[in-house]
């Protein structure tokens, strides 16, 4: 009894005697709580997959038309309407492919007046009302399809979609006949629907998009000292 009661003395007194700076810490706790539930493995419900296709197909058209109106303004400065009509393309852009690639997507835009007939759909009035307007479709197990309304928001754009003689001139009228001898695109205003874009989604892009998107990050704290 009396050489168990010393062994135990002994122990107390050597924990007692450690300081607290020759305790060993985790460092970074928080940071690895956080990485390992982005380790979790998660159940994707079918209402999270519809809302990711809305976030994704948002987030590619978006950008899209970002670069559009970036580069627009660029080449009407730089050329007029002859440097700016090729460019009126956001679905062919390299930065539009290589966001689609990573989603896993196939995006197009399409009108009812086209300036290319290779763009003609027949568009219900019901989803040419706004910017807001969404439809995401989830056709088959695989497959997403998002579409949203593109409005003429840029007063840049009547440079070619405009009233013919007041907005667009003689002359730039006779340049866009000559590359698009059936177009259709013209006499719009600004707030007016377009056309919409139309994009496909693969199930897995879509899934990757959400888990991206709900993925947590740990935001840098200051330092106190």
């Amino acid at each position: 009894m009396r050489l168990l009661f010393s062994a135990t003395t002994l122990l107390l007194l050597s924990l007692a005697a450690c300081s607290s700076d020759q305790i060993q810490h985790l460092r970074d706790t928080k940071k690895i709580a956080v990485e390992a539930a982005n380790w979790e493995v998660k159940r994707i419900m079918p209402a999270d997959l519809l809302h990711a296709a809305r976030w994704a197909g948002d987030t590619l058209t978006r950008t899209a038309d970002r670069e559009l109106r970036r580069l627009l303004k660029a080449k009407l400065e730089e050329g007029g309407v002859a440097a700016a009509l090729p460019y009126c393309r956001p679905e062919s852009y390299a930065s539009t492919d290589s966001m689609a690639r990573i989603l896993q997507a196939k995006p197009r835009r399409v009108s009812s007046r086209p300036r290319n007939r290779e763009h003609l759909a027949s568009l219900p009035a019901a989803q040419l009302q706004s910017d807001t307007t969404r439809l995401v479709v989830r056709p088959s197990a695989e497959v997403f399809t998002y579409q949203r309304p593109i409005v003429l928001d840029d007063a840049l754009c009547l440079r070619c979609h405009g009233s013919v003689g007041g907005d667009i001139t003689a002359a730039d009228d006779a340049l866009i006949k000559k590359n698009y001898p059936r177009d259709q695109a013209t006499g719009y205003r600004l707030g007016q629907v377009m056309g919409v874009w139309q994009v496909e989604l693969a199930r897995p892009g879509v899934a990757e998009f959400y888990t991206m998107k709900t993925r947590k990050v740990m935001k840098p704290r200051p330092k106190l000292f």
